[in-house]
């Protein structure tokens, strides 16, 4: 082994002593409530499908189309040669579709929200105001940016009020998830808005899990909380989950997202994805706004599955969305019980710290427009015989 090796071995032991080793498992089918697993028949309830789309018909022949019509790459990033026309035709529905003047597309919701916060926010005479369970990417932003970060208890909009009351920053930037991943609820949008209004700040939203499965026509959280697109305001969502096929965009005033355009590194130095998934995304959008009967359905297994898991002794965090996390506690509980579904042919994900705060493991159950009213009863059965 390599001297330089040894401190990483140990650091590996230290994370499998804590029970909080990590491992992949290899899908041998698609994305689906009904997935081979490593040879293995099992019922998913592991994936942000949430509406069922990602291996729609449809979206599958507009991908397959787009690539025969525009190869395999963009060649180049968005501003060097890269910028083709399915990438331009979607991001203006993109706009349309969220009421937002313009829109950049990204190749992940990671890279995206990367690319808003630093470019917002540059220097000491600036600050940021976050939410403690802010995802790790607007984390990572904040991070990388060089402004003062001040984070706020989870949800506590008097807290927020009260730091924002006291900084003299020049410019200030409100970040928060819109629906939060690792707990499924809903940030009090009204009030963060009604705060960056009071205290002339930026607010920038992260509707990755909200966006397609929120709001009239699934025009995600901000919509679904009825706060119009205005100019103070910047929208990340992601097309990987409820769009069902990958990348990301930033809506935002014309003048906002030009500025990115410009200044964010994350946009300006990364190749622009391939064109095909701009004609996929197009074909998932026209599903989405069509397709109203999709969300009904979640919703109704999302109220099936709280009611059957009411009186376990395990509790369902607050959460209203595809995102249902049955709260464990301790790491070595949430293992048993995810392995104990397993054994059961159910597939449904641990999650330990560092993605949540130490204690609070969980099972983090994802429900999808795909899966029917008999899955849902199958898991709650599973989990009321191993109460």
């Amino acid at each position: 082994m390599c001297s330089c090796e040894s401190p990483l071995s140990a650091r590996l032991r230290q994370l499998a002593d804590a029970g909080l080793t990590r491992r992949r498992r290899r899908l041998d089918s698609p994305t689906a409530p009904r997935v081979l697993v490593e040879g293995q028949e099992m019922l998913a309830f592991a994936s942000n499908d949430y509406l069922g789309l990602a291996n729609h018909p449809d979206i599958v022949a507009a991908l397959a189309r787009g690539a025969r019509e525009w190869g395999a790459g963009s060649g180049a990033s968005h501003l060097v040669g890269g910028h083709l026309q399915p990438h331009a035709t979607l991001e203006k529905r993109l706009a349309e579709f969220t009421g937002f003047a313009r829109c950049l597309t990204f190749s992940t919701g990671y890279l995206a929200n990367l690319a808003v916060t630093p470019t917002l926010a540059t220097g000491r005479d600036d600050a940021i105001f976050a939410d403690r369970l802010n995802h790790a990417s607007l984390i990572d932003a904040a991070q990388l940016s060089r402004a003062r970060q001040h984070r706020y208890p989870h949800g506590d909009m008097a807290a927020l009020e009260r730091l924002l009351a006291a900084s003299a920053a020049k410019t200030k930037v409100i970040v928060s998830d819109a629906v939060f991943s690792m707990d499924g609820d809903l940030a009090p949008l009204a009030q963060l808005f009604q705060l960056a209004e009071r205290f002339d700040a930026w607010l920038v939203i992260d509707d990755a899990h909200g966006f397609g499965v929120m709001g009239p026509k699934g025009r995600g959280s901000l919509a679904h909380c009825g706060i119009p697109p205005h100019p103070r305001v910047l929208l990340m969502a992601t097309l990987g989950k409820a769009a069902g096929v990958g990348g990301a965009f930033v809506a935002g005033s014309e003048i906002a997202i030009e500025y990115l355009l410009q200044k964010a590194r994350g946009y300006v130095f990364t190749t622009a994805q391939p064109p095909a998934i701009a004609v996929a995304v197009l074909k998932s959008l026209e599903i989405i706004a069509a397709d109203e009967a999709r969300r009904a359905h979640l919703q109704a297994l999302i109220q099936q599955l709280r009611a059957g898991c009411a009186a376990l002794p395990w509790r369902l965090l607050p959460s209203e969305t595809a995102i249902q996390p049955l709260l464990l506690g301790e790491n070595d509980k949430a293992i048993a019980l995810m392995q104990g579904l397993w054994r059961r042919g159910l597939w449904v994900a641990a999650i330990r710290p560092p993605t949540v705060p130490p204690g609070t493991a969980r099972l983090r159950i994802s429900l999808s427009a795909a899966h029917s009213a008999a899955d849902v009863a199958r898991l709650i059965d599973a989990l009321r015989e191993m109460a």
